[in-house]
């Protein structure tokens, strides 16, 4: 008679397996959460500069309530800061409920008058959004 089932080696080579794959996969799962929540917030920021130019451009100075945003969202404490007079200022976004790799880091947009918006952020490069840190606007 001819047994069926799977052997305890069979079983121990699954688990193995199972690790090793578990090892690998985990730390992209990580990597790929803590992008996503960097550019949700990199995507929340962006939103409020329309409102923050027509504030500016009204001659008052931009609060958060004035270019229409709130704080805390789902992903930031958002921050706003501006002056009238030489055009400057800015939006910056402290990532919160996020993975430990961006967890508190700050994504910040800065306004000059000369030379328009600008990103920049204190999160590593690896879970940065295209456009931001390094590479500029």
């Amino acid at each position: 008679m001819r047994q069926k089932g799977f052997t305890l080696i069979e079983l121990l080579i699954v688990v193995a397996i199972i690790g090793i794959l578990a090892t690998i996969g985990l730390p992209m799962y990580t990597t790929h959460q803590a992008k996503a929540k960097f550019t949700a917030g990199l995507a929340e920021i962006t939103a409020l500069k329309p409102g923050y130019e027509d504030t500016l451009n009204q001659g008052t100075v931009p609060t958060l309530a004035l270019i229409g945003g709130t704080s805390p969202t789902a992903n930031c404490k958002i921050g706003v800061a501006g002056d009238v007079a030489t055009g400057a200022g800015s939006i910056s976004c402290e990532l919160i409920d996020a993975p430990a790799p961006v967890l508190g880091k700050t994504i910040s947009l800065t306004r000059d008058a000369a030379t328009g918006w600008k990103c920049t952020t204190t999160a590593d490069a690896k879970y940065v959004a295209k456009g931001c840190g390094a590479d500029g606007a």
